[in-house]
């Protein structure tokens, strides 16, 4: 495995971990890698937009932009899944905050 490869891992093991802390610039940074396909990551719109809307829940306003942007290229199942995809993720990362 290339060093390359170990850095965009270790970057998003690290930003998993902020986001399931709540850090809400971590769920950006997820919405971000998975709309431009960066960190060794494929785009993935589903996953852009859950991570967008995530955010944006939280009170970034910047995740509300980037989610309308995201939205535009989806179909209406598409946004569906990733915010049933955020939802569950709600109902995970609670259960961990409240077993820390």
């Amino acid at each position: 495995m290339g060093s390359s490869v170990k850095t965009a891992n270790f970057v998003m093991e690290s930003r998993m971990r902020d986001a399931a802390r709540g850090n809400v610039d971590a769920l950006y940074d997820l919405g971000v890698t998975y709309s431009t396909g960066t960190n060794g990551m494929a785009v993935n719109l589903i996953e852009a937009h859950k991570w967008f809307n995530l955010a944006a829940v939280s009170g970034l306003g910047a995740a509300q932009d980037a989610r309308g942007e995201v939205a535009e290229d989806m179909t209406a199942r598409e946004i569906a899944e990733a915010q049933r995809q955020a939802r569950a993720w709600l109902g995970v990362s609670r259960g961990v905050a409240r077993a820390a």
